[in-house]
């Protein structure tokens, strides 16, 4: 057993018994867990070289000549702890330093930590591990607590830099740099990297939480209960009225089921299977927000929800996957002649734009898409018999363009069924299942078809076995609402969402110009600019001011005082030679090529999301094309035939200069093409006419030239 009084030397060497520090050949080191020991202070040294050589400390040769009483006496824990040894001690492909790294992990209780911490690294997103390899202090070798830079660059712990200037030290430890007198005496902490090391601290727990709770329409609670028809509305009916209170706390824009967390008032969210009076109510519940559209989204964001009502005569219903059309700015491409909401006759064809184009998104993103039925969808067998019915989530999984029943393009979206609840048309438990994807006949004559290429952000987990969120949700871009303490409204509106890099490379930034620092400096005051834009402060200024007095005699030079521009600290000393903090621009730099990363990987990910199929035009492309080849022909044809001589034989460029003779018809063909003609095309011969008229347009000019004119009268004479 270990003695009382035995005890092992400190990370600095010094003796924990004697508080002394041993010479080289007075420390005896364990085999098991190399620490050193002052042999003097040893309660039973070894007695041999052969025995030092093979000498356990006292805590090690006791949990090793212990283990055999231990596994006798003591259960659970400790004879847990015996048997780990043991495995240790027989793994043979460990050597005799891993062995001892693993017993000493094991009896510090670190084996069960570091797998968490492991697990914990692996789930973390990398930014910990970055400020880790650049910014360590060099004595703890840990992020820097209280971080203090030295005017060389270098980061260290506030404690660890004040132990190592208690030390009588007055160079940097890791470059030898003097440190300033005024800095040894009294460090200053680098917020700037403070708040960088924070931010990415909360980075790491945060990264598995999605975003914080956020609360709408809190404003709305004097509303009635029901949606209403103002006296002056009565007479056109419900197309009028006024929505009610809104019951959940969801924005416009949210993405995927309403939650219990949503529903403040019933604690269940919106179950699929409920009913409304109509969509007004339907409304009121967040399950699809427009009262009249059928589309709610946003085209550069992506598409939330979707209703069935039977507007059109091409969608097709089966339900746990559904056909569905999409819809123009003015009701579908519909003719907005006569009545509005009954003619659905379309009269020019869609495209993917703004509600369309939103349903494009959320099928190249993968979001999910809610979906309601109006009883009003006559055709279809799973549409409810009154009212308005919440039927869970969809996912769009192709959409395409072609030509509808009337003859117009149309776009065109397939949706299959992707809920954790039952539908309301089956009898089963479960939810839904990844299925295989329907056979679509109408594909083959499709154009602009598009494909989801990447990993959907809502898809099914196979190991909790339902349907989540696989990346995070897009943030809402709507104004938040908050009580505040005297019962006013306040407002608050969203900021565009920035990553972890792009968000410390904000706090990387210069104190000048207030960009990302270039080249950054430290001051010894802890302040961080661009090293261009420090000296540029100070351009023109000298270290040393030259006096002179009255008389003519030089008075001695007087130092010129260079203060901070954040602070009145002066920084000559500092600006004479100013060096760069490689550290922390090293950081920058992996930050930046992060960030860079990641915008291309979203990039590459929204381009390969489409997928068109390029040897199918559509009509009016084919025409477009037709008519600019056409104009293209006829310009260029009338270019080399007024540049180009080769279209216009001698004897004609003679006449046009003002020759002697005008040949009165000449052939726009060679002899020998005769046999040919019949196999000119369309273009040949209009190219051919054009080629007439420019001739007989350079006879006229010919005709109207002063020579020919003298040639006339001189003949007439």
């Amino acid at each position: 057993m270990a003695h009382d009084s035995d005890l092992p030397c400190d990370g600095d060497g010094i003796c924990m018994v004697c508080k002394g520090k041993p010479g080289d050949g007075e420390t005896l080191t364990c085999k098991t867990c190399v620490a050193p020991w002052h042999v003097a202070c040893l309660s039973a040294p070894p007695e041999t070289l052969a025995a030092a050589a093979q000498w356990e400390c006292p805590d090690c040769s006791f949990v090793a000549g212990g283990a055999n009483a231990a596994a006798t006496a003591v259960v659970g824990v400790g004879s847990e702890i015996v048997a780990a040894i043991r495995a240790i001690e027989s793994d043979g492909s460990l050597t005799e330093q891993e062995k001892a790294k693993r017993r000493q992990e094991l009896m510090s209780g670190g084996g069960r930590r570091g797998d968490e911490e492991k697990e914990k690294v692996e789930k973390a997103n990398g930014v910990l591990d970055l400020f880790d390899e650049g910014l360590n202090c060099s004595f703890c070798m840990q992020l820097p607590e209280r971080p203090v830079t030295t005017p060389c660059g270098h980061n260290f712990c506030l404690k660890c830099f004040e132990k190592w200037i208690g030390q009588g030290k007055r160079t940097c430890a890791n470059c030898r740099n003097a440190i300033p007198p005024k800095m040894a005496s009294n460090p200053r902490i680098n917020s700037a990297l403070v708040i960088a090391i924070r931010m990415a601290k909360m980075s790491k727990t945060n990264a598995s939480g999605g975003p914080p709770k956020e609360y709408h329409f809190v404003h709305n609670q004097n509303r009635p209960d029901k949606a209403y028809t103002t006296e002056r509305a009565k007479k056109a009916g419900k197309a009028n009225a006024c929505s009610g209170k809104i019951f959940v706390t969801v924005p416009n824009d949210h993405f995927g089921p309403i939650l219990a967390e949503n529903d403040p008032e019933r604690k269940q969210g919106v179950l699929v299977g409920e009913t409304w009076e109509g969509r007004m109510e339907c409304r009121q519940w967040g399950a699809h927000f427009p009262h009249v559209a059928g589309i709610a989204g946003q085209s550069e964001y992506g598409a939330q929800s979707v209703a069935l009502s039977g507007g059109y005569e091409d969608d097709e219903d089966h339900g746990e996957w559904f056909l569905y059309t999409g819809r123009y700015v003015h009701f579908g491409g519909r003719d907005l002649s006569g009545n509005k909401r009954t003619n659905k006759m379309h009269s020019f064809d869609q495209k993917f734009d703004k509600s369309n184009e939103a349903l494009r998104v959320s099928c190249r993103k993968g979001y999910p898409v809610r979906v309601v039925r109006s009883h009003k969808e006559k055709d279809s067998s799973y549409a409810p018999e009154t009212g308005v019915r919440y039927d869970g989530i969809y996912r769009i999984e192709k959409c395409w363009r072609k030509a509808g029943i009337q003859g117009f393009m149309v776009c065109r979206y397939l949706f299959v069924r992707c809920d954790n609840a039952p539908a309301p048309w089956t009898s089963d438990d479960n939810g839904d299942r990844p299925r295989p994807l329907p056979n679509i006949p109408e594909l083959k004559n499709a154009t602009d078809i598009t494909e989801r290429k990447g990993v959907a952000s809502w898809d099914y987990d196979e190991e909790k076995g339902c349907w989540m969120w696989k990346k995070p949700p897009p943030e809402s871009r709507k104004p938040i609402d908050s009580v505040q303490e005297d019962g006013t409204t306040k407002v608050r509106r969203h900021r565009p969402a920035l990553s972890i890099q792009e968000r410390l490379l904000k706090e990387f930034s210069c104190s000048i110009c207030r960009k990302v620092m270039s080249l950054p400096l430290t001051t010894p005051c802890a302040h961080n600019f661009c090293k261009s834009c420090l000296e540029s402060s100070f351009a023109g200024q000298t270290f040393m001011k030259q006096r002179t007095c009255e008389g003519g005699r030089t008075l001695r030079t007087q130092k010129n005082i260079m203060k901070c521009p954040s602070c009145p600290n002066d920084i000559s000393d500092f600006l004479q030679n100013p060096q760069v903090n490689r550290e922390l621009m090293g950081v920058i730099e992996s930050l930046q090529r992060q960030s860079k990363q990641t915008e291309d990987d979203e990039a590459s990910e929204e381009t390969d999301g489409t997928d068109e199929k390029p040897d199918v035009v559509s009509e009016d492309a084919e025409l477009c094309s037709e008519t600019s080849d056409m104009l293209k022909e006829d310009t260029e044809g009338k270019e080399g035939i007024q540049k180009s001589p080769t279209k216009i034989k001698p004897q004609e460029q003679k006449k046009a200069s003002g020759g002697d003779s005008i040949p009165t018809e000449k052939p726009l063909e060679k002899p020998d093409s005769v046999d040919d003609e019949h196999e000119k095309s369309g273009k040949e011969t209009k190219k051919a006419a054009v080629d007439n008229k420019v001739k007989r347009t350079n006879k006229r000019k010919a005709d109207d030239s002063p020579g020919a004119r003298v040639k006339t009268r001189k003949q007439k004479a």
